[in-house]
């Protein structure tokens, strides 16, 4: 299939995951309703503690549908994680170098015995009006134990003291010029002129403007490449800054979990972000030269202007091409956290609609079946949540006294023990957040509006934006350089 008639199913995209989630929740519902128990006369009434006299139920969904409901679960679970490893393993046993030419085995035959010398870092960091944060992120890259080879930062219409300040830090600055293209726009016209001078092993890593390395960061990633040349990228775990009140916590804690369910893949990368990601040249060119003929975009280009979400985009056009790439437990950032409802709704729109525009572009694929299953489930979880809440809702506001359900209790106790256990190691806050579980369900609900407006934005063909956020200077900063 070209990639023009894939980009057609661009637009339905959101109308098939709404109504194939819609269907599974549908399905379920009337199974459920169909075996479940003749509900009991009158709730019994019992004391908890000795004196508080409470009203409850005992009834239960019948076994059968607790059996059934739990196996269909694992085996969907089973099933996506099988069929994701087979495509996998797939992908790095081919030998055809044109349907897979960054697939492990055709890199391994093309480098078996070239020496290309010792790994390079350069450093690439976008930035549009980033005087805020600029000077602590070039200040984590030449504070690392393995250094960088160069640093270079990308000014894109930059009309504050970002170039000023790069050039102080001293380090090297490209403003790019006469670009409309955003982030994707800036970083291909340095990539262009960067990726034909750089060999095997020189390594080109993007990072954001707002971001900071922890040390150790580059040395775990240039001794993966050094010792893997069938490796083409190695993408960073990210962790939420420090502040920004219950709004921050809520994105720390949803942070510390995708890091900690990567970790639980063995590394095995789902997006590279654009926090902090290393590619191999090798890389970079052949997702330049692919582009218009395997994959979708403008051919010569590393990032598709078209996308909103150009990591996430570039990370399918690696894993489509063959790519190798992980997230090692060692290469960990922090980014700077959006610190306001209006910001996150605007940063969060993007990457849903980003997600949703990227699997539309590639159809379905082996290389995007599991987009396609994450977008379905978090449409399922949608649904769930919101009847969850519903229907907690209507008991508060039709019964005059409170009724408890011994069954769905007990799940709703497993289910805070799972929301803790998985941000233990953010400290004391987050397990305060986690263990309350009724604001985390909001902040849910929150993301899970967020999820319904992308879904119908692209249904309805309304047009994407790409929104820049800025921050605010700390106090601190702003302190310092009065004294």
């Amino acid at each position: 299939m070209c990639p023009v008639r894939k980009g057609r199913f661009n637009r339905a995209v959101g109308i098939f995951i709404a109504l194939t989630a819609s269907g599974a929740a549908a399905l379920l519902w009337f199974a459920v309703a169909a075996g479940g128990p003749e509900l009991s006369e009158s709730p019994a009434q019992g004391l908890l503690l000795g004196f508080w006299s409470i009203l409850y139920n005992t009834d239960a969904p019948a076994p059968r549908v607790i059996l059934a409901a739990m196996a269909l679960a694992l085996l969907m679970a089973a099933g996506v994680a099988t069929v994701d490893r087979r495509i996998a393993n797939r992908s790095r046993r081919s030998l055809d170098p044109l349907t897979g030419p960054l697939a492990p085995r055709v890199v391994m035959s093309a480098t078996r015995g070239v020496y290309a010398g010792p790994v390079t870092v350069t450093v690439l960091i976008p930035a549009h009006n980033e005087e805020t944060s600029l000077p602590l992120t070039i200040a984590s890259l030449l504070e690392q134990s393995r250094r960088p080879d160069r640093v270079i930062v990308v000014a894109d219409n930059c009309t504050d003291a970002t170039v000023a300040l790069a050039q102080r830090a001293g380090v090297e600055v490209v403003e790019s010029v006469d670009n409309t293209q955003k982030k994707a726009g800036a970083l291909n016209q340095v990539l262009k002129r960067l990726l034909p001078g750089l060999g095997d092993n020189d390594v080109v890593m993007i990072m954001d403007a707002d971001t900071r390395l922890d040390d150790g960061f580059l040395a775990a990633a240039v001794d993966r490449f050094s010792h893997d040349r069938a490796l083409m990228a190695v993408g960073g775990l990210f962790y939420g800054e420090d502040g920004h009140g219950l709004i921050g916590q809520f994105q720390r804690n949803e942070y510390l979990r995708y890091s900690r369910e990567i970790g639980r893949r063995r590394g095995r990368v789902f997006v590279l972000t654009g926090t902090a990601s290393m590619f191999r040249s090798r890389a970079l060119r052949t997702v330049a030269e692919s582009r218009g003929a395997s994959i979708p975009g403008t051919p010569g280009d590393v990032y598709d202007t078209a996308a909103l979400t150009e990591d996430n985009e570039l990370t399918i056009a690696l894993k489509s091409l063959g790519g190798l790439m992980v997230s090692p437990a060692q290469c960990t950032v922090v980014t700077e956290l959006m610190p306001s409802w209006s910001t996150l709704w605007a940063q969060r729109l993007r990457w849903q609609r980003g997600a949703l525009e990227n699997i539309g572009a590639y159809g379905i694929t082996p290389q995007t079946l599991r987009y396609w299953a994450q977008q379905l489930g978090i449409g399922y979880g949608v649904i769930a949540l919101g009847s969850y809440l519903l229907l907690i809702f209507l008991m508060v506001f039709s019964l005059d006294t409170w009724i408890w359900f011994p069954f769905w209790l007990g799940l709703g106790v497993l289910f805070m023990v799972e929301r803790v256990a998985t941000v233990w190691r953010g400290g004391w806050r987050a397990r305060l957040l986690a263990v309350t579980l009724f604001p985390e369900l909001f902040f849910d609900m929150f993301l899970n509006v967020v999820y319904l407006k992308g879904v119908a934005d692209i249904s309805l063909g309304r047009t994407a934006s790409w929104q820049h956020v800025t921050h605010a200077r700390p106090r601190e900063t702003m302190g310092a350089e009065r004294s």
